[in-house]
């Protein structure tokens, strides 16, 4: 367990850039600001700005316009940070360009990059996968686009699954959200995990160190007591009606959950819910049990800046302190957005979430 505060106090701001494999020196001196993405839909982007005008092989002209450094297709990987606090941020495949012409600068060059999940949003199907589970039908996905599949995933066997036209990567993830999953990609691999299993590394944060501006929210609005869905089971030829609560968050707290504390004050709320419509009682619990979840980490919440830090992605731990008992503690960071500017250097906005408060 780091802490940002301890990052060097000198270090480069600037990222490091590979492009088709090759270190780009050039490329990262004329960077004049990047931002790189990311939350729990699974999808990573990252924009980039250089400046396009200088002395070249052909004299002063533009520099980036004979697309053998830049073009369509070539893989970008970014690393951002200093000392620990040095990690890769984003691995993908250039998807766009952007000629600039300010009218008080010289002119620039836009560079647009996704990770390989670009494969699956471009890809619509209609099909059906039968007595699959959630898992047969991830490896299914991730062997069509040539992916290594690392699944580690809890789910029913369906009797049918359906994509209805949709794309890959919308079918992934309404897959994931049904059994408390979460999709994400690393180069070539396809993660598919259950939000318990993921593990992307624990950071502390402490205010007005590294931390340098937070907001957090504890709101009861969403809450449920209980949650109920219902549906029929075909085959059993009889109604479905799963019924889950606090119980199914066994591990996640360390406090009061937004659950305890609508019990406690304003009384039983039961939640039902009617848009899906589960086969089973196997298929309704799962359901019953991702939507719980979800809602129940989503009670307190926040967004933060950070000094720049690379290891700070969607999945991993932030312990923050500092902030007194009612917020102190581990979050769950669902969004991360590494952010670099000439002007300002390297920051680090990232929104987080967990299921309770302190005493």
């Amino acid at each position: 367990m780091s802490d940002l505060g301890t990052a060097p106090l000198l270090y480069s701001a600037r990222p490091s850039i590979e492009i088709d494999g090759a270190a780009q020196q050039s490329l990262e001196g004329g960077l004049m600001s990047m931002t790189v993405a990311e939350d729990t839909n699974g999808m990573a982007n990252c924009e980039a700005t250089f400046g396009n005008w200088g002395s070249g092989g052909r004299g002063v002209d533009f520099l980036y316009f004979e697309r053998d450094v830049l073009d369509f297709g070539k893989s970008m990987l970014v690393s951002m940070g200093g000392g620990d606090a040095d990690a890769q941020v984003f691995a993908g495949r250039i998807s766009g360009l952007e000629g600039r012409y300010p009218k008080s600068r010289p002119p620039e060059i836009l560079v647009l990059a996704e990770d390989r999940f670009q494969d699956l949003r471009q890809t619509r199907r209609t099909r059906v996968f039968e007595d699959a589970s959630s898992e047969d039908v991830i490896r299914s996905i991730a062997s069509d686009h040539g992916l290594i599949p690392d699944l580690d995933l809890d789910g029913p066997t369906l009797p049918a699954l359906a994509q209805i036209n949709q794309s890959d990567f919308a079918f992934l993830q309404a897959i994931a959200r049904g059994i408390d999953a979460e999709v994400w990609m690393r180069g070539d691999t396809l993660f598919a995990h259950r939000r318990s299993s993921r593990d992307e590394g624990e950071i502390t944060l402490t205010y007005g160190r590294g931390l340098q501006e937070l907001s957090l929210r504890a709101d009861l609005a969403h809450q449920c007591s209980k949650l109920v869905i219902g549906g029929w089971d075909v085959g059993g030829k009889e109604a479905v009606a799963s019924e889950i609560g606090p119980e199914t968050l066994s591990g996640e707290s360390q406090g009061d959950t937004g659950s305890d504390i609508l019990s406690a004050r304003f009384g039983s709320r039961v939640e039902r819910i009617t848009h899906h419509n589960p086969g089973s009682a196997t298929e309704g619990d799962a359901l019953a049990k991702a939507e719980y979840r979800t809602r129940a980490r989503r009670f307190l919440t926040g967004e933060g800046v950070a000094e720049g830090d690379g290891r700070i992605r969607v999945g991993s731990t932030i312990i923050l302190r500092g902030i007194g008992a009612l917020f102190n503690g581990a979050y769950t960071v669902t969004a991360a957005r590494h952010l670099f500017e000439i002007q300002t250097g390297y920051q680090t906005e990232f929104s987080v979430e967990r299921p309770w408060i302190g005493p």
